[in-house]
């Protein structure tokens, strides 16, 4: 136990704890014990995981994966690792509500592409983590669970739409955390709770748990972790193709495994900063992100100010147009019927009514200015080896705030303009990291966004590793509330 009578088995890295069971040197039942009982003393703190399954039923499997481990069977890295998938993802035999009244009981009778693998790697799902309704916002609040608070500060959001694995991991209530990004959510959470998050390159991690298969490429699925090596990790378990996912990235996820090491003298950084003044920022957050710098010079990086050749208001107008159609594909229905309607949140039937007006070549015009955008950050790799920018534009906010309605006396017109910073990275398709950027005067966190060139998913993690073996923001800082006694 440490001081704060904290087991060290959840302190512990999950490349760490894993070796240990793989050894043998910690039964998978002592894990889920220990885990469980750090979930009922620090859950409550933060709200960030749900639909928790019965206690004896996870100590049953962890037994099953003990028993596996006696007569040499070994399923991965994972193998008896508690783990909680975010309420985005089918999960066989879980609740899945996706945030929303309307699936409050829906138990699917099968589990997403990420699911079936991360059971198959030996993980043993202990329940859900928080997310908004339909994963609508970077903010973990709806009507059946509420919200979920920062780690660094409860009474603020855990952002979102990865809020609920994002605080979960700061608390130590998970090894590794599973989450999507549509816009921004690997992102945003992870830069409130001092993590770090991944959104890989588009069609890096299969996804079929969409009704679409072909035209919904905004949003997938990616890691989050308290280290870099440990997402990489995850991330060699979600990755690699499979045939009910058409679009997916050949590759192996086994690639990931790979030491992450290497060296990066002379290497090119472009900082986009707020554009030049266009994203109005909170006070403090480019100057924390622009301190990062000393730490990439220290490897050897070079930084220099860059803005691409494309007008950030055609990207937001890309950006929504896209959103709008998505949406109101996916809801539609749902939105034709009058009582399920009611039970929606303002934001989806806004998203809904915005999508229903859209013309074939409103959809048409805003994917190919979604397409000139990727041209113009192509041009900007032929100078750059990376580009860097903030991960958010506000400071973890009261949770009890549906989302920022103004930055520094700007008025926010949508309630997803406060996290445009984002959108660059979604649209591009190109793989991005969250590494941590520091804290303000009010000890709360923010990140700064890595963005690699296509399909270079590895180069962000190695980038990534670098800064954090530089920086250690993580193990420096931990949560405040992890030192409360009880």
């Amino acid at each position: 136990m440490t001081s704060n009578n904290i087991s060290e088995l959840v302190l512990l890295q999950a490349h760490e704890l894993a070796e240990r069971i793989r050894l043998r040197q910690v039964s998978c039942r002592e894990v889920m014990q220990t885990y469980l009982a750090h979930i009922d003393r620090f859950n409550p703190r933060v709200n960030a995981l749900i639909s928790l399954q019965a206690p004896e039923d996870l100590l049953a499997q962890a037994d099953l994966r003990d028993a596996e481990l006696a007569r040499g069977d070994y399923r991965g890295w994972m193998h008896g690792l508690p783990h909680a998938v975010k309420d985005l993802s089918l999960t066989r035999g879980i609740r899945t509500t996706l945030g929303s009244p309307l699936y409050k009981d829906f138990i699917p009778d099968r589990d997403g592409i990420m699911v079936e693998r991360l059971k198959a790697a030996g993980a043993i799902i202990i329940g859900k983590s928080n997310t908004p309704e339909f994963g609508l916002g970077s903010q973990s609040y709806n009507p059946l669970f509420g919200a979920t608070g920062c780690a660094y500060d409860p009474s603020k959001t855990a952002g979102g739409s990865s809020g609920g694995a994002a605080a979960a991991l700061a608390m130590h209530l998970v090894p590794v955390a599973d989450g999507s990004d549509m816009m921004g959510s690997l992102r945003n959470p992870a830069a409130f709770n001092n993590i770090f998050g991944f959104r890989p390159s588009q069609g890096r991690v299969p996804f079929d748990d969409s009704a679409d298969l072909f035209i919904d490429q905004l949003g997938y699925e990616g890691p989050m972790g308290r280290s870099v090596r440990d997402a990489a990790l995850l991330l060699s378990v979600q990755a690699g193709a499979d045939a009910r996912a058409p679009l997916s990235i050949a590759e192996s996820g086994s690639a990931f495994t790979a030491p992450l090491e290497r060296d990066f003298k002379g290497t090119r950084l472009g900082w986009l900063g707020d554009f030049n003044g266009y994203l109005p920022m909170e006070k403090g957050i480019l100057e924390l992100c622009e301190k990062t710098f000393a730490d990439f010079e220290s490897l050897g990086c070079h930084i220099e100010a860059v803005q691409p050749e494309f007008a950030p208001q055609q990207l937001w107008s890309s950006w929504r147009t896209l959103r709008h159609w998505m949406v109101a594909g996916s809801l539609g229905a749902t939105y034709a019927d009058p009582q399920k309607r009611a039970l929606l949140k303002p934001e989806a039937c806004w998203e809904i009514e915005h999508g229903l007006k859209l013309s074939a070549s409103d959809v048409f015009a805003a994917s190919v200015d979604r397409s000139n955008w990727y041209r113009a950050i192509s041009r900007l790799f032929e100078d750059f080896d990376y580009l860097l920018l903030p991960s958010a534009q506000v400071f973890p906010f009261d949770k009890n705030q549906p989302w920022p309605t103004s930055i520094e006396g700007v008025t926010m017109d949508t309630y997803h303009r406060w996290m445009e910073v984002v959108i660059p990275g979604t649209l591009s398709g190109c793989p991005v990291a969250n590494v941590q950027a520091g804290f303000n005067a009010n000890g709360l966190p923010m990140g700064l966004q890595i963005i690699g060139r296509h399909q270079a998913d590895f180069a962000v993690l190695q980038l990534a590793h670098a800064y954090e073996q530089a920086t250690r923001w993580f193990q420096r800082c931990p949560s405040p509330l992890l030192n409360e006694g009880f």
